[in-house]
């Protein structure tokens, strides 16, 4: 499509970091495909209002929607960026669910879709945009992991998530080194205790966000745009010589 200089395809991009990442990255010339898992009205909603944001800001947008616990579906959004804009820059995996069932109750079945979600989807993203990513010159991954697969504790423990993350940091350094000869970077960001939208997965009473806070080393919460502040700098063209590397934006937390 003429006059875009940049595409790049975010998950999870309906609400959290993800949205605060497309309109962090908003501006004339830029392409934005926000991709959300959510088939809701309230999910659309959001959606509907992170791209009237993005528009005004200047950026092209295009929506798509797909579970990406099923197969073929991280194909299709890449394949939709690129019918769409003619090319694919950069992918941010943000989608990601948490699941605290605890060992013992926690089944094969339950666990496999936390590796679909994270890790597969990943994966499939990243092989299918593989070519695009490589003639743009500038090519970037970023996934969005979390605390969760560094620190354990009985509060906190969400055993199917904490797999699935781990395992998608170990995805990332493959991928770092197989595709850093291409002039394609890949990444992940550590978020600890980030600030949600009220009734999303994984949101916390008030008073669960207060002992949030006190339990990190800062004294407070992430707050989506600082998360999302880390993506946008592992996507710059400073960020250029850095891949593999996991950048933990949680306030100390995972230091102790």
């Amino acid at each position: 499509m003429d006059g875009i200089a940049r595409v790049t395809l975010i998950t999870g991009a309906a609400s959290g970091i993800g949205a605060a990442l497309a309109r962090r990255l908003a501006a004339p010339s830029v392409g934005i495909v926000l991709h959300s898992g959510g088939s809701t009205a309230e999910s659309r909603s959001r959606l509907d209002g992170v791209i009237a944001a993005c528009r005004e800001l200047g950026a092209q947008c295009l929506i798509t929607h797909g579970n990406l616990m099923e197969a073929g579906h991280g194909e299709l959004a890449v394949r939709a960026a690129i019918d769409h804009f003619g090319r694919l820059d950069q992918l941010v995996h943000c989608a990601g669910h948490v699941d605290k069932t605890p060992i013992g109750e926690l089944t094969r079945g339950g666990l496999d879709r936390s590796i679909a979600l994270m890790p597969g989807a990943l994966l499939e993203l990243a092989t299918a945009a593989l070519p695009a990513l490589a003639s743009s010159g500038a090519g970037r991954i970023v996934a969005v992991s979390s605390f969760i697969a560094h620190k354990f504790e009985p509060r906190t423990l969400a055993p199917a998530s904490a797999i699935a993350k781990a395992a998608m940091e170990t995805l990332v350094r493959c991928l770092a080194l197989s595709l850093a000869n291409q002039d394609i970077t890949v990444n992940a960001v550590v978020p600890g205790f980030t600030r949600k939208d009220a009734g999303k997965a994984g949101t916390l009473s008030a008073q669960g966000w207060i002992e949030a806070a006190a339990r990190t080393p800062t004294g407070r919460l992430n707050e989506t745009e600082e998360v999302a502040a880390a993506i946008q700098f592992l996507l710059s063209a400073e960020a250029r010589q850095i891949t593999g590397a996991l950048l933990h934006v949680d306030g100390g937390l995972t230091l102790g």
